[in-house]
């Protein structure tokens, strides 16, 4: 049952994606343009305009994520989600600060009835659920939400001053868009434990060594990199692309039987698409593929 209703969700979001692709789409192409957001920059980037790029733009707060950020953000995402010319997502701050964390003035006279009562942040976790690739270009303070926030991405690439923290603590409270999560997912319980325990930040050799990092590159390389990786990534079919993302991170989520019977499905799922034939028949033929992503 477990393994059906995943299959199912992902049949159901490619559906409704590809619906609302023609109308989103022109929405990303006037985005490229700039002029509709308050918060973040937004266009296309890459030799083919294939990798969807944000950048968060509160240069004065340090890209502290306030709610009209966040809401922006998910809107953004929606649009390059639907947009059929677009394989994989890079999000990134500035040279200085990725984000410095959520807008402590924003939140700080809120009650519990307000936070529990309008499930207060439920809305960040819009990046964990988009299905195409998204990639956190992390320069400067990820601290905090920022930290969340890049930890809600696929992939994370820091330059080389990169520092990551989860300091909420020194606030008296505790970290509630995932921190607790999946820095102990991604690090392992005694360094998440130390970081959320005392808010202590690591540079971006120790993220690498403890597995939250998967690259670091000097400063000013770092969003070209990443840009290059969305464009690897987008030169893949994006269809089988969304099957692979969801089996790997399915296995946070499930047993290993159960992640095993996931992806053995979703594999199969790929022998009823035409990129999985004709990725095949190029391999034989000796060509580069020309995937149609369907």
């Amino acid at each position: 049952m477990v393994i059906m209703a995943f299959l199912c969700r992902t049949a159901s979001s490619l559906l409704k994606s590809s619906r609302a692709a023609p109308a989103v789409r022109c929405a990303a192409r006037g985005y490229s343009a700039g002029g509709q957001y308050e918060y973040i920059l937004v266009e296309k980037r890459g030799e083919k305009s294939d990798v969807g790029f944000i950048q968060l733009n509160r240069p004065k707060a340090l890209n502290a994520l306030c709610d009209g950020l966040m809401r922006e953000l998910g809107e953004a995402l929606d649009a390059f989600e639907a947009d059929g010319e677009v394989g994989a997502i890079v999000l990134t701050g500035s040279e200085k600060a990725f984000a410095a964390g959520a807008d402590i003035k924003e939140m700080q006279n809120r009650t519990f009835q307000e936070c529990y009562g309008g499930n207060f942040l439920a809305h960040w976790n819009r990046v964990s659920t988009v299905k195409k690739p998204v990639i956190a270009a992390v320069n400067g303070f990820a601290l905090g939400g920022g930290c969340e926030l890049a930890m809600m991405c696929d992939i994370i690439y820091a330059g080389e001053k990169a520092q990551f923290g989860q300091p909420e603590i020194l606030l008296g409270t505790i970290p509630g868009a995932g921190g607790t999560q999946r820095l102990t997912r991604a690090v392992g319980k005694s360094l998440a434990m130390e970081m959320v325990l005392t808010g202590d930040r690591i540079n971006a050799h120790n993220a690498q060594q403890s597995g939250l990092v998967s690259k670091i590159y000097p400063v000013d390389q770092l969003v070209t990199e990443a840009v290059k990786c969305g464009e690897k990534i987008s030169a893949n079919s994006k269809l089988v692309s969304a099957m692979a993302k969801e089996a790997v991170n399915a296995a946070f989520e499930l047993t290993l039987a159960e992640g095993n019977r996931l992806e053995k499905r979703l594999f199969h799922a790929t022998f009823a698409t035409d990129d999985r034939k004709e990725g095949m028949s190029a391999f034989v033929e000796k060509r580069k593929a020309s995937f149609q992503d369907n």
